[in-house]
């Protein structure tokens, strides 16, 4: 049976890569043996990160990609093509929020999260199944991709409306888009993690609205980030061959 931390020989892109969970993923992936692209607008902290991964014995490179642009989403493919050679798994984390009522947010901010949680996870996830279908066995069902979308995608949450309904049309694309990729041998699954603290989400938490929001969920806590390693690493590997086309919530209970 195939190990599921066993990721030697994987060509991995992470999009959202210089912060946050898709630093984690990257860190982890590289730690199991994947050679990891790490991208994002970000350069200084990508570059940061793969001295740190190379450092710690593992094979990393830093591309730029602005995932909203279709341009430059397929030169950061055609770098990781370069130096590592043809990908075989694709993790599309970038993401952004904006929060406020409804009755408060602009058409502007409603448009840029719609940019960069759907058409970007879009454009990352057709670019890299693209590229797979071109040289992996379809018989292998090798190809990997995750599209990480949230809790907030199953609740009514609110001054989230935007960043809900993007995560929500990111889950049901990707069904639709794990179903028209199985035949080649791609699995496409959808991860949902529920609050966790990270740097853009620490100081919120630590205000009064923010620790009876805290208070409110079953356990009281929020996720370790660390605590979505296994199934990001299961998700990539092998053991994961008869796997596509579902969700994965990690969230405590948060949206029970």
């Amino acid at each position: 049976m195939a190990n599921a931390r066993d990721l030697a020989g994987r060509t991995i892109v992470v999009t959202g890569a210089s912060s946050g969970i898709g630093a984690r993923f990257g860190e982890v992936l590289a730690a199991r043996g994947a050679r990891v692209a790490l991208a994002a607008r970000r350069l200084d902290r990508l570059e940061a990160l793969t001295d740190t991964i190379k450092a710690n014995g593992g094979e990393a490179m830093a591309v730029e990609m602005d995932v909203t642009d279709e341009a430059s989403v397929i030169a950061a493919f055609d770098a990781v093509d370069e130096q590592f050679g043809r990908i075989d798994t694709v993790i599309a984390n970038a993401g952004r929020d904006a929060k406020g009522s409804c009755l408060e947010l602009t058409l502007e901010e409603f448009d840029s999260v719609m940019a960069v949680n759907l058409r970007g996870v879009f454009l990352t996830a057709r670019e890299g199944a693209r590229r797979m279908v071109t040289h992996l066995d379809p018989k292998a069902r090798r190809g990997r991709i995750v599209l990480i979308s949230s809790i907030t995608s199953q609740m009514a949450t609110p001054g989230l409306s935007a960043y809900s309904a993007s995560k929500a049309a990111v889950n049901r694309m990707g069904k639709v888009m794990a179903k028209e990729l199985a035949r080649a041998g791609i699995n496409l699954n959808m991860l949902l993690p529920g609050y966790i603290e990270t740097d853009l989400t620490a100081d919120s938490f630590q205000t009064e609205s923010g620790k009876m929001f805290l208070a409110s969920f079953p356990r009281r806590r929020l996720v370790e980030v660390e605590e979505l390693d296994g199934l990001i690493c299961y998700l990539c590997s092998d053991a994961s061959s008869a796997v596509t086309g579902a969700e994965f919530t990690v969230d405590e209970g948060q949206s029970v």
